[in-house]
């Protein structure tokens, strides 16, 4: 057993730690990168062809038009995409005794996928690290507070012990703070934390689902790609009780798989203990469907297989014992810091934009490294400056009554036009999104000085105190906009509206902190344009 003291300790090597440790790296602070896995990159997770054609076990794709931080993170490393093959048609099975439908449709919305897999996004990331500040093997099972350090006990794999055996031994690390970019059910199942975490954290690790935790992947590689040549996009969905794969795709690695081979993937369709009972057939299984979808061709190919509910470093217990089809992400008690400022949550689950995708991992690794940017003293803000913020504020002040009155006009225009769904939902954030570009409208008039202003991140030192008298906007509306739809005999008879419940008060709260995202990053770019 040894002892170590380092500044900053990421728990997790997935896209999040990853892409944290290099910000930290970048700007020069002193930090380790702990992964349970003896491999980096979490659930991205590649392998290759007999041919050499990448393959994507773990996520494949990201969209450029909704995914600002994938698209600007593959272009700074200079990775190549390429759109996700959507072209031909569309096969529908509902029978396993009968032909598929023929459906006419794109699939995946302007999806993109990396030449060289997924993969290339850790090697990329992952090369630019310090070798020794990166230690494999290292499962975390407990943290202790222990007053200016966390201590982390770690339980490490495959270490050569005292009588020159190799086995587990365990390693205590003392870190002055600590990143746990880990799924947070896995964290509640198997860390121990001395004290106990509060319980509404506690709560909320285990409502998170894991990503992916009881899915499985098949991918299927052939020398060509017949299926386009049939004129299919290689897009099938099985909806029937038999089915092995729900969902399959095109997979080949390039736009042109004549340079490099071809493949088909797919999300199987049966439960992990079904998928443990037919292992031995799982083969047989998806070549049999495969064939009976794209003819006989499709039955000759090598099976790729991963199964991440077998993975004990990311499948929950609570996991399979809830799956979840669509899960919810970003829950505000895993945003918060814990110990004193010296525990933060981070990974894919924690994130308030872009959740389960890699996008949420690398939102959840902005996040984190605004907090643990290290301090230093505000710049004194300019008599001109300090003018503008008091207009700003003097003009933010009055915004309250319009807005609620913004409100009652979109919900009466929703109701005259038979509108009978999420009334409040849409009208508050309408409101909300009229406020907003109101506020934007006057930043931009106003003549701030932004030139000496220190930027940290792509931040503004600016945007926090221009912003400031926005803060809790969204909120203050909503608990206006409650007030009236209880006294308003207009809605008297929607229940669900007239005295919404809690979850649809919490939905609200979400879209409104994701309205705040955008506002406040759109009210940066205006005070970095005066720069």
């Amino acid at each position: 057993m040894n002892e170590t003291d380092i500044d900053i300790a990421v728990v997790g090597a997935g896209l999040c730690g990853l892409a944290l440790a290099r910000a930290l790296h970048a700007r020069g602070q002193s930090f380790m990168l702990f992964e349970a896995r003896e491999r980096l990159g979490g659930r991205i997770l590649g392998e290759h062809s007999a041919s050499g054609m990448a393959l994507d076990l773990g996520p494949t794709w990201f969209w450029p038009d909704a995914e600002p931080h994938m698209t600007a993170l593959v272009a700074e490393l200079g990775l190549d995409a390429f759109p996700q093959h959507d072209s031909g048609t569309v096969l529908r099975m509902r029978d396993p005794n009968k032909d598929a439908e023929v459906l006419d449709q794109a699939v995946h919305g302007g999806a993109q996928r990396l030449s060289g897999g997924m993969a290339g996004l850790v090697r990329a990331i992952s090369g630019s690290l310090p070798a020794q500040a990166i230690r494999l093997a290292h499962e975390l099972v407990a943290v202790t507070d222990v007053g200016v350090h966390l201590e982390l006990r770690f339980r490490c794999a495959g270490r050569e012990t005292g009588s020159g055996e190799t086995g587990e031994t365990e390693t205590v690390i003392r870190a002055r703070r600590v990143v746990l970019a880990v799924p947070p059910r896995l964290l509640a199942e198997q860390v121990r934390f001395t004290p106990a975490l509060d319980p509404e954290v506690v709560a909320a690790m285990r409502a998170t689902p894991t990503w992916m935790a009881t899915q499985a992947k098949a991918l299927m590689t052939y020398p060509q790609a017949f299926w386009r040549e049939a004129g299919h996009s290689g897009n099938a969905f099985v909806r029937h009780e038999q089915a092995v794969l729900g969902e399959i795709f095109d997979a080949c690695g390039g736009s042109d798989p004549s340079l490099g081979g071809a493949a088909l993937g797919g999300f199987v369709a049966m439960s992990p203990e079904q998928r443990t009972q037919f292992k031995l057939g799982m083969p047989m299984l998806v070549h049999s469907q495969l064939s009976q979808l794209f003819g006989e061709a499709a039955g000759q190919g090598d099976l790729h297989f991963h199964d991440w509910a077998n993975e004990p470093h990311t499948c929950a217990a609570l996991d399979r014992a809830e799956p979840a089809s669509e899960p919810e992400y970003g829950h505000p008690a895993l945003t918060r810091s814990g110990y004193g400022g010296r525990l933060h949550f981070g990974g894919s689950e924690s994130a308030q934009h872009g959740g389960g995708h890699l996008e949420g991992a690398l939102d959840a690794a902005l996040r984190l490294q605004r907090a643990l940017a290290p301090t230093r003293a505000p710049q004194p803000i300019s008599a001109l400056n300090a003018h503008c913020i008091e207009r700003f504020a003097a003009w933010a002040g009055g915004q309250n009554e319009p807005a609620l009155a913004a409100y009652q006009r979109t919900l009466h225009e929703r109701l005259s036009s038979q509108a009978r769904e999420q009334l409040t939902h849409y009208s508050v954030l309408q409101s909300l999104a009229e406020t907003y570009d109101a506020a934007l409208q006057q930043l931009a008039g106003l003549p701030f000085d932004a030139s000496g202003s220190v930027l940290e991140q792509g931040w503004s030192e600016l945007t926090a105190p221009v912003l400031q008298p926005m803060h809790g906007f969204g909120p203050t509306l909503l608990d206006a906009v409650l007030r009236f739809n209880r006294s308003s005999c207009a809605i008297s008879n929607f229940p669900s509206e007239h005295s919404p419940d809690p979850a649809y008060v919490d939905a609200i709260l979400r879209d409104m902190y994701a309205a705040w995202r955008t506002f406040a990053l759109a009210g940066n770019t205006i005070l970095l344009q005066k720069a």
